[in-house]
Order: C-alpha cells, then structure tokens, then sequence
C-alpha cells in the first residue's frame, strides 16, 4: 500500500497487536509509545479522536490511537468506556465479583480506531460478542482478556494463541476496516 501509519499508545501489549494486526493486513506500521489525551467521556470514539488529533499535533504524521472498552450488558455496559480504569482499581477480580450469582453473563467488547493525518480524520469501529468466564483463565493477552469468552468459542482472549486472538478480537474488526479505507484516503 505504501502508507506507513504510527500507533500511539502507553499500552506496550496493545501496541504490538496492532502492529501484528496491520503487519497481516500489508500495512507498514511503527509503534510509538508516547501518553495519549484521557478525556472522560461515555464515547469511545470520542475519547480515541480527541486522542489521535492530540497525538498529531505532536508527532504531524499519519498516526491511530484505539480506546477500547468492556460492556457487561447485566452491569448496564459498565465498565465501558472506563473499562482502563476500573482494570487498575478492582481489575478482573472485582469484575468477577459484580458477576457473582449473575446468569445473564452477556459482553462484548469493542475498539474506536481513530486515523489522523494532514487533512483526514476518520474512526473505525469493531465489536466482537461474547460472555464473561465464571473464572480468570489463561495466561496470555491482557486486561480483561483472561474472562472474556468470544461468541462461538469456549477459550478466554488469554487462552487463545496471539493470532487466533488477532484473527477475531474487537481490535482487529477495527484495524480491518480502517485497512479497507487506507487505500482510498
């Protein structure tokens, strides 16, 4: 494609599966670790285009920055868009304990992709169904990864192989369709 894209993240692990994402999607891209603009907001894609527009006044390249929570539909879509939050205050645990003796496991998580560059600001959505697990399981991924169970699936994000996570995640469904747009921008 010739475009070369920067992902601006704090976040090393989501950094490098966006890098994987890209790398199989023919995209060139390098990961730059940098604080991104944390704006409170109940939108996801507000907070990730307030992000990237900051980013770029910084960096004046073509760049995404992704913000990306968790909705637990019995928890009224909490954590959301503060998913990155209450993961550093009560994390999977405290999850897990809001979901005691709860039935209706029901999740889904979803990504906002934002594309800045001169001229061009675009956001990208992917959401990816599922349930949360009875229990922490698995070792790989990260945040909420080790209760998430993806729809059709019976493994946690943290049991599955890298590029089985990659093939199916929230944040692949939205790098795909920002892949899909990139040619024409």
């Amino acid at each position: 494609m010739g475009k070369k894209v920067a992902i601006v993240t704090s976040n090393a692990a989501k950094g490098e599966e966006a890098r994987r994402i890209l790398e199989r999607l023919g995209i060139e891209a390098e990961v730059v670790e940098m604080e991104k603009l944390e704006i409170q907001s109940e939108s996801l894609e507000e907070i990730a285009l307030r992000a990237a527009r900051a980013a770029y006044e910084v960096l004046r390249r073509p760049l995404v920055v992704d913000d990306s929570g968790l909705f637990v539909e019995a928890l009224n879509g909490f954590p959301g868009p503060y998913s990155s939050y209450v993961y550093k205050k009560i994390g999977v645990r405290g999850v897990l304990k809001l979901m005691e003796g709860v039935k209706d496991r029901r999740a889904y998580f979803k990504t906002a992709l934002a594309y800045v560059s001169q001229g061009v600001e675009r956001v990208h959505v992917g959401v990816v169904w599922g349930r949360i697990a009875e229990e922490a399981r698995g070792s790989g991924g990260f945040g909420f990864d080790p209760i998430f169970i993806p729809e059709g699936h019976s493994r946690t994000f943290a049991e599955m192989e890298p590029w089985e996570k990659d093939a199916l995640s929230h944040r692949a469904r939205a790098y795909e369709a920002f892949a899909a747009e990139l040619k024409w921008i």
